[in-house]
């Protein structure tokens, strides 16, 4: 755990949750239950180009993938064809991988499909859960696992429907991020308020 920098509240964090972007990120975010689909579709897609990279350098970039990403929606985001994916290959406010760009445009497809199946991507991924958060009871951060038997499933169900850049372990990091699981340690201010 680590304890908030003088001047600021003395509150106890997880860890990993140093500097001020992290910082805001955790107070603010993680854990915190996601219920609305342009935020599920806003942390697969950062997840997915997070892969390889620090969480810090994708919050660092989180402005220019909104701007760049139509504000996170996916129906935009569905329509980029090869013009506006060699233009966000030049863009730096971005993580600028073909491979990552090309996922982003399909998982906006796949995102589509599965909110006409299921009438929404909440309702279809709140299901990898029972419909209710998992609370961990962690004390270090190196009891957090990297996946999960339910992370693992999910990964395996959004890659049938045509997802990429979803393995267990980012769909692991995104179930924390979109509040699916409550990783935050047992003596952590925000272990008790998400």
């Amino acid at each position: 755990m680590t304890v908030s920098p003088p001047g600021q509240e003395d509150r106890v964090r997880c860890a990993w949750a140093a500097g001020d972007e992290m910082r805001a990120y955790h107070d603010e975010e993680w854990g915190v239950p996601v219920h609305d689909d342009r935020r599920h579709f806003e942390f697969l897609l950062l997840e997915g180009a997070q892969a390889g990279l620090s969480w810090e350098t994708i919050l660092r970039k989180r402005a220019g993938y909104r701007e760049a990403f139509a504000g996170f929606d996916p129906d935009a985001v569905a329509w980029f064809g090869d013009t506006e994916q060699t233009a966000l290959l030049q863009n730096p406010g971005i993580v600028r991988n073909r491979l990552k760009i090309r996922s982003a445009v399909g998982n906006a497809l796949a995102f589509l499909e599965v909110q006409e199946e299921f009438g929404s991507f909440d309702a279809y991924i709140w299901r990898f859960t029972g419909g209710e958060p998992i609370r961990n009871s962690w004390s270090d951060l190196s009891e957090l696992p990297a996946q999960t038997d339910e992370s693992s499933a999910m990964s395996r169900d959004l890659k049938k429907r045509g997802f990429r850049f979803v393995g267990p372990t980012i769909c692991y990091a995104y179930m924390q991020a979109a509040g699916l699981v409550n990783d935050h340690s047992v003596d952590c201010f925000r272990y008790t308020e998400v």
